[in-house]
């Protein structure tokens, strides 16, 4: 049996979110009892939260929604890097001993450790220009493990502008810590949610 990596953090009410933005809660609609066969819970988050998909919808007015997305990008062969040194934005030069023969699917590890409970005010993001190189060698999917490709101040959010421009796909918050660089088959696919900006995913790696 191939091997599988789960690179999809814990969802919680301890999971970190953007300034503002909407974190886990989870309320119980029904409780077993004498009365009542089965648990049922209602649950409230942004679909930012943990592992996720961006749409075009989130940095596009006139964007696709998730749910209108393409599965092909977030279904195949992809190849992870490891850039842990690389300050608040990945250069090409950062990534460059991993792009030859590159596949459509680029997963980025900037954590030597995922932070799990704590937002990371200091992430490191991708240059716009990476972004741009990475389309120009075919790549169609990039993910990070930070929570986002721009930096988390960022008002203009040029890297995520690049997508939009280039049509590339986006996955943030990836859980890298325990993959090695190389290649894999990854498994990603967003929730079809027809009206939202992104949506979360159980994203995997499986061996070749």
């Amino acid at each position: 049996m191939k091997k599988l990596w789960d690179i999809s953090p814990p969802v919680d009410a301890a999971s970190p979110v953007f300034a503002g933005d909407t974190p886990y809660r989870q309320q119980w609609a029904a409780t077993l009892s004498a009365d009542c066969p089965v648990n049922v819970s209602a649950i409230t988050l942004s679909p930012h939260v943990g592992a996720h998909a961006d749409a075009p919808l989130h940095y596009d007015p006139q964007g696709a929604a998730v749910g209108a997305l393409d599965l092909l990008p977030f279904l195949g062969r992809c190849r992870v890097v490891h850039v842990l040194d690389a300050g608040s934005l990945i250069t090409t030069q950062h990534l460059q001993h991993a792009l030859g023969d590159v596949p459509e699917r680029l997963l980025v590890r900037t954590y030597r450790q995922f932070p799990l409970t704590q937002f990371d005010q200091q992430l490191t993001a991708l240059h716009p220009n990476t972004v741009q190189h990475l389309a120009d060698l075919g790549v169609k999917l990039i993910g990070i493990d930070s929570a986002s490709i721009d930096p988390a101040d960022s008002k203009a959010l040029p890297s995520h502008q690049a997508i939009r421009q280039r049509g590339l796909r986006v996955l943030e918050n990836l859980l890298l810590d325990d993959v090695p660089e190389g290649d894999y088959e990854l498994i990603a696919l967003p929730l079809k949610l027809m009206t939202a900006d992104a949506s979360p995913v159980r994203a995997v790696l499986r061996e070749l």
